[in-house]
């Protein structure tokens, strides 16, 4: 289905074929998203919304020429040229943006697209940095082991592990924000930022070594920022008050780390090695209690085909559904659901 305003996809025009139905008829309503992952997550998000009088249809902004990306969606929405040159809004009652917040959020209408995403009533965004960081949510994280391994013995606190990895990154995070604020991304990037606080390999029952390790790459870079703006003091207090105020917490900080990052670098390494662990225990219990050869076998081929990919099943984790940030996107569906 094409995005363009000249191809009389928009708003107006959902609206009108909404005016024509019948009136026993739902009402449709079209979210566009980034990507395909993002695909089922927003479906989730907006089908406890669905009843007898509206439906949401959610799709990429383009099937004609397969783009993808918040880029896509918002340049091909919230910017286009009318027959006379003027720049409409295309989104509107009938039709929606459902995009990751990343920075945009944060930056608070810094930039440019950072005003397109948080003033505009059509655009709905995670709060989080990303779909990734709401799928690592922590409380979330050991049902997601259960589902992976079959096995419910808790043998890691992913809720205490990120919360001493946020308090860790937390000083760091404040200047990136900073960076991104005040156009210094080129001095001090995500990137940069991604290199220091990426936890490296750590023991699943003794993960203090690595949190101490990252304190130092995170003190020694703080430091060197500090030496290099020596009067940016107060901005940065200004700019850690202020990102507290949006929900940021220093235990909360790897919600809204770049989410590709939390994903891959740091919470795949982990579920990897606690699950491996919890396989381990379970096959071992098998092999323990099967009375002879044929039965251990064919108890250890059940257990096998049983068992569940683990980035997979963290895409397919709703348990982000009990964070403060979820909460914030049900809320402002609501609201818009509630206008006229």
């Amino acid at each position: 289905m094409p995005s363009k305003l000249t191809d009389n996809l928009n708003s107006r025009y959902f609206e009108a074929a909404n005016r024509m139905k019948s009136k026993q008829a739902r009402r449709r309503i079209v979210a566009y998203v980034e990507s395909y992952d993002d695909v089922y997550f927003w479906r989730t998000v907006l089908s406890r919304f669905e009843d007898d009088t509206r439906y949401f249809e959610v799709m990429l902004p383009s099937h004609r020429k397969l783009e993808r990306g918040k880029k896509a969606v918002l340049m091909n929405f919230l910017e286009v040229r009318g027959e006379r040159g003027e720049v409409r809004e295309v989104l509107g009652r009938d039709m929606i943006a459902c995009v990751d917040a990343d920075y945009d959020y944060l930056l608070q209408g810094a930039t440019v697209q950072s005003q397109k995403v948080i003033e505009s009533p059509f655009v709905f965004h995670t709060y989080a940095y990303a779909i990734e960081n709401l799928q690592c949510y922590a409380p979330s994280l050991h049902d997601t082991c259960v589902a992976i391994t079959l096995n419910d013995h808790r043998i890691f606190d992913f809720e205490d592990y990120l919360r001493q990895y946020s308090e860790a990154i937390f000083p760091l995070f404040v200047w990136s924000v900073w960076a991104y604020r005040t156009g210094r991304h080129n001095k001090f990037s995500m990137t940069d930022f991604n290199r220091v606080v990426d936890p490296g390999g750590f023991n699943v029952f003794e993960p203090q070594p690595s949190i101490d390790h990252l304190r130092r790459k995170v003190n020694t870079k703080v430091r060197q920022l500090q030496n290099e703006y020596p009067d940016n003091k107060e901005a940065y207090l200004q700019t850690k008050e202020q990102i507290k105020a949006l929900g940021v917490t220093p235990q909360t900080t790897y919600l809204y780390i770049q989410g590709h990052h939390l994903f891959d670098n740091v919470i795949v390494p982990i579920l990897n090695k606690v699950c491996n662990r919890l396989r381990q225990e379970r096959q071992d219990e098998i092999s323990r209690m099967a009375r002879h050869h044929t039965q251990r076998t064919n108890e250890m081929s059940c257990y096998e085909h049983s068992l569940q990919d683990i980035r997979q099943m963290l895409k397919k984790s709703s348990g982000y559904e009990r964070s403060p940030q979820y909460q914030l996107i049900q809320q402002d569906i609501g609201q818009y659901l509630e206008q006229k």
